[in-house]
């Protein structure tokens, strides 16, 4: 069937907005197309509609073709737990943990996963558009590989390379990755996009000429930069304050080593009386309204992260003066007295103590939980949903007083003063009433709703404009 693959010179050149902005220019031209990305690295996650777990950037593309992510659209997910290891998820559920030199050698059996999963979503779509990792000119990782020229010949579909020429040196991103590339490989390089470009075209028009003539190959066209563009991110957080009115409710997150699903807080960054910063290590920690401890793939290892940083401290001189603060998933777990893993599922077996502020603990227990869910904010009624991708269990008292009912079940804790809250529900502030309710807790009594679904798909078709604007779309389907 066919497919198109999006390479890219480097991480972040653009490759997951491309091929959103196609599966989005397609699915409006009447064209039954999905996403496709055989090996992904992050720790943003989404839930599928089979029950799976996937990258968020590939439900993102899935939603920008309107159709439901499933987890045949990336088959092979790895969520790092340390620098050498990490969490290897097939076809939507967990396989196990492997390090860096292991899954290398898996790799030749992944592609397996790979394979199968592209024929079975071929054969219920028209047009396949598939995303590379990294670099296709990663020499040490080319033995095996699934993710880019690997899982191109091995389904013989054409590639376009992608560029980001706001970081400099896009010509060289582009000729030096087809000089490292073999002889086939370059032959189903079929041409390139130019991204991020701000400027004159007129002064670019040289070098685009110049690149035409020397690989032989067109430049499909040239896309600007998109100021303000904000859209579920694959993995990357900015660690920068976000500008807002100087009278604003001031969030505070932690930017954790490990990190996971930190698109929760994009609702965030969008609402105008809102100050978000997210502190990365050896920063100073501001005072704030709200400090949110968000989801971790290494609950006990980000745990003592934050103690080594001074954030107990923190929270507890926070806690004192009035301020709330919110967990969310490992950040819940972390507000609880202890957290147990003795099977070692998310690091070396053992028990961690936790901050002590709410009556429970957590247990780490095989079998991921794995669900979309849907429900109601207590005791304000008002209707909340997102999804659950968690190990642990939690149990105590404390979870005698939930946050949420979802699915006609008591979620989550509050404080008897109602100044802590946590929750295993991811997108806890996607729903406009909840937003707005949950930050009427924090202070902010007067703010309007962020409604973010609706800013998803505004920014997916700004997108898909784009594109049609500056790519010579035909000529990809070509």
């Amino acid at each position: 069937m066919p497919t198109l693959m999006i390479q890219g010179t480097t991480s972040d050149a653009g490759k997951s907005t491309v091929v959103a902005g196609l599966c989005r220019a397609l699915a409006r031209r009447g064209v039954s197309v999905a996403p496709f990305k055989p090996q992904n690295m992050a720790l943003n996650s989404a839930v599928t509609v089979d029950g799976g777990e996937i990258g968020r950037s590939t439900a993102l593309q899935a939603l920008a073709a309107g159709v439901e992510p499933h987890s045949d659209m990336n088959p092979v997910l790895l969520k790092p737990e340390s620098d050498r290891g990490a969490q290897v998820i097939l076809r939507g559920r967990v396989h196990g943990h492997m390090d860096a030199l292991d899954y290398h050698a898996y790799k030749r059996t992944a592609r397996e996963s790979v394979l199968a999963a592209w024929q079975a979503l071929s054969s219920r779509y028209d047009v396949i558009i598939a995303e590379g990792a990294g670099s296709p000119a990663e020499i040490n990782l080319r033995a095996n590989d699934i993710a880019n020229m690997g899982f191109a010949e091995m389904v013989d579909c054409p590639v376009v390379l992608v560029g980001d020429i706001d970081r400099g040196g896009v010509f060289a991103q582009l000729v030096g990755t087809l000089e490292l590339l073999s002889a086939s490989e370059r032959s189903r390089t079929r041409g390139f996009i130019v991204n991020r470009f701000r400027g004159d075209m007129a002064l670019l028009q040289p070098g685009l000429d110049w690149l035409t003539e020397r690989t032989a190959k067109p430049v499909f066209g040239t896309l600007p930069y998109l100021q303000g563009l904000l859209l579920d991110a694959e993995d990357s957080v900015g660690l920068h304050g976000v500008a807002s009115d100087a009278a604003a409710l001031r969030v505070v997150v932690p930017a954790l080593p490990r990190i996971s699903n930190h698109n929760d807080f994009d609702p965030l960054r969008l609402h105008p009386q809102v100050e978000l910063s997210f502190v990365g290590p050896g920063q100073a920690i501001p005072a704030a309204d709200l400090i949110i401890l968000p989801g971790s793939k290494s609950t006990r290892s980000d745990l003592a992260w934050l103690r080594a940083q001074g954030w107990e401290a923190a929270i507890r001189r926070h806690l004192r003066y009035g301020g709330k603060l919110l967990g969310i998933c490992g950040g819940l777990q972390m507000l609880g007295r202890a957290i147990h893993d003795p099977d070692g599922l998310e690091g070396p077996a053992g028990s961690t103590l936790g901050l002590g502020l709410l009556e429970f603990e957590t247990r780490m227990v095989a079998g991921k939980q794995l669900r979309n869910v849907s429900g109601r904010l207590l005791p304000d009624g008002v209707p909340i949903g997102g999804y659950e991708i968690h190990n642990g269990v939690s149990e105590g008292p404390a979870l005698a007083r939930p946050l949420c009912e979802l699915d006609g079940r008591p979620e989550g804790a509050v404080s008897d003063d109602g100044q802590i809250m946590g929750s295993y529900l991811h997108g806890l502030f996607d729903q406009p009433q909840a937003c707005q309710a949950l930050l009427a807790r924090c202070g902010l009594h007067d703010g309007g709703a962020v409604d973010y679904a609706a800013h998803r798909q505004r920014e997916l078709d700004r997108l898909a404009d784009t594109l049609e604007q500056h790519l010579d779309i035909d000529a990809l389907l070509a």
